[in-house]
């Protein structure tokens, strides 16, 4: 299976990673998270702002996607995962579900040859059914060609619902224990995760989304638990590698426990402090 090869009108300009001119700071290697999830969000009210369409917004965050990948690969983030299209935009018109079918599809026909440049590896999670043929072809070729990379892996997640992820996985436990398979006593977490779209895929450790929305939307429910969540109000269209930076800089400030506690002070450790002071 090979989607149809570049024409002339699909050409796209390449470019370094470093085109903008701008460089990322410099943070400590575990400062940085290693999986970044992203709510690409605001296309629609960046249009409006402008007196456009919907799909003219959507059309603007091609560039963004492209920037912010490329500023991940420059502070040394390790696999972005995209909300491209979720199960419940199917509620949408006709017209924009149509656009975003296409856009999809020609994003990675554009650029799959630019990503897999830079050495990054495209995957897929999602659904297949009801989605079209031509997207399919297209994400799979697309994870063909880049299955060999290891800069950064980017996540499409395209018929994506967090809900539906976590149910298929189940159904499919479900399964396993009605044909002997698996014991019933033996499911775990860790069997629910193996089933997942991408059962390799690490948890989130930072969740950003866009437009100063301040919800999940049924993204990456069950790889978020312990995530830090950054939400900024620009618009998708004006997102760049420097807003990711910014909210990998506000990751890097916070104390993550993953459901610890903070130790108190113990007398112990007061009377030390005290003395170490020459009080």
């Amino acid at each position: 299976m090979t989607p149809k090869p570049y024409t002339h009108k699909d050409a796209v300009e390449y470019r370094p990673l470093d085109w903008t001119g701008v460089y990322p700071p410099k943070l400590p290697r575990k400062a940085v998270p290693d999986h970044v999830a992203i709510v690409m969000d605001g296309n629609g009210r960046w249009a409006n702002a402008r007196g456009l369409t919907r799909i003219e917004g959507h059309k603007a965050g091609e560039a963004a996607l492209l920037d912010v990948v490329a500023g991940a690969i420059q502070i040394g983030v390790k696999h972005i995962s995209v909300y491209a299209f979720s199960t419940e935009n199917w509620s949408r018109s006709p017209e924009e579900v149509r656009f975003l079918m296409g856009y999809n599809r020609d994003v990675l026909h554009r650029r799959r040859d630019q990503l897999n440049e830079w050495g990054v590896r495209i995957r897929w999670a999602g659904r297949k059914p009801r989605l079209w043929k031509s997207v399919i072809e297209e994400l799979q070729y697309a994870e063909q060609l880049t299955a060999g990379n290891s800069t950064l892996t980017l996540t499409m997640c395209v018929n994506y619902g967090g809900r539906n992820e976590i149910t298929d996985a189940v159904t499919r436990i479900a399964e396993d224990v009605a044909a002997g398979r698996l014991k019933a006593s033996a499911v775990s977490e860790k069997q629910i995760a193996r089933r997942l779209y991408v059962p390799d895929l690490p948890d989130v450790d930072l969740f950003v989304r866009s437009s100063g929305e301040q919800r999940t939307s049924n993204f990456l429910l069950w790889q978020s638990a312990y995530a830090e969540m950054v939400f900024l109000d620009t618009l998708w269209p004006d997102f760049s590698r420097e807003q990711l930076w910014h909210a990998i800089g506000v990751y890097a400030s916070r104390n993550r426990r993953f459901g610890g506690a903070i130790d108190a002070p113990t007398p112990a450790s007061m009377s030390a402090a005290s003395d170490d002071s020459g009080l």
